[in-house]
């Protein structure tokens, strides 16, 4: 089986929750002036980040994810709990000069979100050479994390001919319009809500189309209206798997992009990847945390039944 190299954030997750909306202590006439503050009657803290998320959900689903990561003082309960779980843990650094990366994340009763990010020990990570691994590899997805590492992680891809996936997430704001372009040349396909990629095209006066002179495909998430994939043929539409309750979106979409690589990395086509990926996010958005303790494969199977009237092929 190749393996699927992840490079990503491991970080805290601060969870807390907002009763009511946002936007209810916003005064759009004076946001010259804003200060404002939200009582939160839940708070909890959980393991998280992109990378981790990532490779987790890549665990659950069989594969053997490799993760490159960097993580702080504070680390090493959250790496023992990698490893438990199946995740090799030899790729992430770790650094006794800084906190591991620290996200605390407001979420509203309409499921808005403010998030306060603290890159911690990931702004000093490095990318390794992975000499030892680098046959292994055929698929790949560079998510948010230290810019410059995401650049160098990108760039070694397509220097090893590794099918990489760009998935600029938060960082996106941080990339320059000829950054992002030197990044899409290194992909082999991009990935990211709606917002993000709404930055992407603002900031590359671009279009899908323009784009996918560069990548074979674009998926682009969209909440509870699931996905779109964009290929130089056609474009369609996935929509989402549905969830028995829904406790908080944090996640989801890290389980999406697992459920996509297990898919690629199996052969088979988009959209049954993406749809892989929408019954996994929909486990995601039941729990809390975004880390599933448990996947029911056949649970999964059934979800995807009821939501698309067909089958996933076999994973190998």
């Amino acid at each position: 089986m190749s393996r699927i190299l992840v490079t990503g954030s491991v970080a805290y997750d601060l969870l807390l929750t907002y009763d009511g909306s946002f936007t209810d202590a916003l005064n759009p006439e004076a946001l010259d002036s804003l200060s404002v503050g939200y009582v939160t009657p839940h708070f909890a803290k959980h393991h998280g980040g992109t990378g981790a998320n990532i490779a987790w959900g890549l665990s659950l689903l069989g594969q053997n994810p490799l993760l490159v990561a960097t993580v702080g003082s504070d680390g090493g309960a959250y790496l023992s709990l990698l490893e438990e779980r199946g995740v090799r843990t030899n790729n992430i650094q770790q650094l006794n000069d800084a906190f591991t990366s620290t996200a605390i994340i407001g979420t509203d009763d309409l499921e808005h979100q403010i998030i306060f990010y603290h890159p911690g020990a990931d702004a000093k990570g490095v990318w390794p050479d992975l000499a030892d691994d680098r046959d292994d590899i055929e698929y790949a997805i560079v998510s948010p994390r230290d810019a410059t590492v995401m650049m160098n992680a990108l760039a070694w891809c397509d220097e090893f001919g590794v099918k990489a996936l760009f998935d600029p997430g938060q960082q996106v704001m941080s990339f320059s319009a000829d950054t992002l372009m030197r990044a899409i040349g290194h992909s082999q396909g991009i990935i990211a809500n709606m917002f993000e990629w709404s930055v992407i095209t603002e900031t590359l006066n671009t279009t899908e189309g323009d784009l996918l002179q560069y990548v074979p495909f674009i998926v682009v998430t969209r909440g509870e209206k699931g996905a779109q994939i964009f290929t130089k043929e056609d474009a369609m539409d996935v929509p989402a798997c549905t969830a028995e309750r829904v406790v908080n979106p944090t996640g989801a979409g890290d389980a999406l992009r697992a459920g996509l690589l297990t898919g690629l990395s199996n052969g088979w086509s988009l959209q049954d990847s993406v749809r892989l990926g929408a019954a996994m996010g929909s486990f995601a958005v039941e729990s809390e945390g975004t880390l599933l303790d448990s996947l029911d494969m056949d649970h999964l199977h059934e979800r995807v039944r009821a939501a698309y009237g067909e089958e996933l092929p076999a994973l190998s």
